[in-house]
C-alpha cells in the first residue's frame, strides 16, 4: 500500500462511521484510532499514559462496564474470555484526538489526525443542518396546523349551510271558487 495522505484516509467511509455519542460526546474508541493510526491499542495507551497532563477528563475517559457492554451489543467489541479486551475501553472526544496528534507524531498519525478533525467538522455541520432542518419543519408544521383550522372552520360552515332547512314556500290561498258541493 501506498503512503497515507489525508484525503485517502479521509476518502475511507469508516472514519465518520468510527464516531459514537457517549456521555453527550462525540467520541472514538482507542482500539479504532489505533488501528487507524497503525499501531496496537496497548501502545496508544501507553502513549496516552505518559502524556497524561494533555488528556483530561473532557478529552477523553475510560467506559464504564455497562457502557462498554452496550458498545458490546451494538458495534461487536469482543468479550476478555473470548480472546478480547482485559481493560474497559478509552475513549476520546475531539479534543483528546487534536491531542494525540502531539503525542504521535508519525507521518501516518498526522494524516489521521486531519481526517479524523475533518470527519468531526462534518458531522458537526450535519448536526448543525439537522436542526436547521428541524427548526423549518416545526415551523411548516405550525403554518399547516394554522390552514388546517381555516379549512375546518370553512367545512364547517359550508356544513352549516347544508344542514340548514330550506325555508318553506308561502302558503297561497287556492285559486278559484270554493264550491259548496
Amino acid at each position: 500500500m501506498g503512503m497515507d495522505t489525508p484525503n485517502s484516509i479521509e476518502s475511507r467511509p469508516e472514519v465518520e462511521n468510527l464516531i459514537y455519542l457517549i456521555r453527550g460526546s462525540r467520541v472514538m474508541l482507542d482500539a479504532d484510532l489505533a488501528r487507524l493510526y497503525g499501531v496496537e491499542t496497548g501502545a496508544l495507551n501507553r502513549a496516552v499514559k505518559r502524556n497524561a497532563d494533555r488528556f483530561p477528563g473532557d478529552f477523553m475517559f475510560q467506559l464504564t462496564s455497562d457502557e462498554a457492554e452496550g458498545l458490546r451489543c451494538q458495534i461487536g467489541i469482543s468479550k476478555k474470555r473470548r480472546g478480547g479486551r482485559r481493560f474497559l475501553p478509552i475513549v476520546f472526544a475531539e479534543q483528546g484526538v487534536a491531542m494525540l496528534s502531539g503525542v504521535l507524531t508519525s507521518r501516518r498519525a498526522v494524516c489521521v489526525n486531519v481526517a479524523i478533525m475533518r470527519a468531526f467538522v462534518r458531522l458537526r455541520r450535519m448536526v448543525s443542518m439537522n436542526a436547521e432542518l428541524a427548526a423549518k419543519l416545526a415551523e411548516f408544521e405550525r403554518k399547516i396546523e394554522m390552514h388546517d383550522e381555516s379549512i375546518r372552520n370553512l367545512f364547517e360552515a359550508i356544513r352549516e349551510l347544508m344542514a340548514k332547512p330550506e325555508e318553506p314556500e308561502p302558503q297561497h290561498p287556492p285559486i278559484g271558487f270554493k264550491s259548496d258541493s
